[in-house]
C-alpha cells in the first residue's frame, strides 16, 4: 500500500510539473516523457563502455572510412543549417545578447525557434554515433570520461530545455556549439579521407582551443544574467545549469589540453622529436 501511495504521489507531482511545460512541443518526437531518452542514453553508455568493447574484443576493427566521411560531412551541413536557423529565429533578428526571454507564442518566429531547439536536441542523438564508431573501429583509447559524459549529458539536459524553455538567452550556447561543430566535423571528415589529406590538418591542435573559447564565451554570456537587476527570463534554473555546464567543461577541456599538448601525451613521436608532422586521426 505504501509503495502504491508513493507511486501515485510521484505521478501526480509529475503531472503537476508538466503543466508548466511548453504545449507547443508536447507531441514532438521524444518530447512526451524523459523516459525514452533515458533508455537510449543508458543503452548508449552500456554499449560504448562495456558491451561494445567485449563484442569487438576478438574481432577485427571495421573499415568505416566511407561511412565516416559521409557521416561527418552530413553533420557539417546539418550544423550549418541549425546555425542559420538559430540566427534567423532570434540571434540575428532581434535578440539583444543580454536579457532575451522565451517567446511562447505561436508566431512564425516563436515556432521557428522552438523547432530549431528540437532539431538541436535531436542532433545530439545522431552524434552518439561518434562513440559507436570508436567502438567498431577498436579505438577504445579515445572513449574517455570526458567524451562519454559530454555525449550523454547534452541530450538529457536539452530535453528539459525544449520541453520548458525553447528560446531566449538559454539557446546561445547551442548556436555557438553548432558553429564549433561545423569546424570540428570538417576536420573529422577530412581526416577520414585518409593519409593523402593529412597535410591539410595542420590546425588539429587548435580544435581544443576553439572548444575552450566556446565554453569561455558561453560562460561569460550566461554570467551576465546574475548581474542583471530585472531580467524576467522564465526558467532561471536552466541558466544555472548552463553556467555549471560551461564551467565544468572548461575545467575538463583544460585538463585534456594539459595532458594532450603540454605534457605531450597525444602528440606523435615525430613531433616530440621536433619534426613537423601530424598524427593521423
Amino acid at each position: 500500500m505504501a509503495f502504491n501511495d508513493l507511486t501515485s504521489r510521484a505521478v501526480r507531482q509529475y503531472d503537476e510539473w508538466l503543466k508548466d511545460a511548453d504545449p507547443r512541443t508536447e507531441n514532438w518526437l521524444l518530447m512526451s516523457s524523459p523516459l525514452p531518452q533515458t533508455l537510449i542514453i543508458g543503452t548508449y553508455i552500456y554499449f560504448v563502455t562495456s558491451l561494445g568493447p567485449k563484442l569487438m574484443e576478438n574481432r577485427k576493427p571495421f573499415d568505416l572510412r566511407r561511412v565516416m566521411i559521409f557521416y561527418n560531412f552530413s553533420i557539417v551541413l546539418f550544423s550549418i543549417y541549425m546555425s542559420y536557423e538559430f540566427l534567423m529565429s532570434g540571434w540575428a533578428t532581434g535578440y539583444s545578447y543580454r536579457c532575451d526571454i522565451v517567446d511562447y507564442s505561436r508566431s512564425p518566429q516563436g515556432l521557428r525557434m522552438a523547432w530549431t531547439c528540437w532539431l538541436y536536441y535531436f542532433s545530439k542523438f545522431i552524434e552518439l554515433l561518434d562513440t559507436v564508431f570508436f567502438v567498431l573501429r577498436k579505438k577504445n583509447s579515445q572513449i574517455s570520461f570526458l567524451h562519454v559524459y559530454h555525449h550523454s549529458i547534452m541530450p538529457y539536459t536539452w530535453w528539459f530545455g525544449v520541453r520548458f524553455a525553447p528560446g531566449g538567452l538559454g539557446t546561445f550556447h547551442a548556436l555557438v556549439n553548432c558553429v564549433v561543430h561545423v569546424i570540428m566535423y570538417t576536420y573529422y571528415g577530412v581526416s577520414a579521407m585518409g593519409p593523402t589529406y593529412q597535410k591539410y590538418l595542420w590546425w588539429k591542435k587548435y580544435l581544443t582551443t576553439i572548444q575552450l573559447v566556446q565554453f569561455v564565451t558561453v560562460t561569460i554570456h550566461i554570467g551576465q544574467f546574475f548581474f542583471m537587476k530585472d531580467c524576467p527570463y522564465q526558467y532561471p534554473v536552466f541558466l544555472y545549469i548552463i553556467c555549471l555546464y560551461g564551467c565544468s567543461f572548461l575545467v575538463l577541456f583544460l585538463n585534456f589540453w594539459y595532458h594532450a599538448y603540454t605534457k605531450g601525451n597525444r602528440l606523435p613521436k615525430t613531433l616530440k622529436n621536433g619534426v613537423n608532422a601530424r598524427k593521423e586521426q
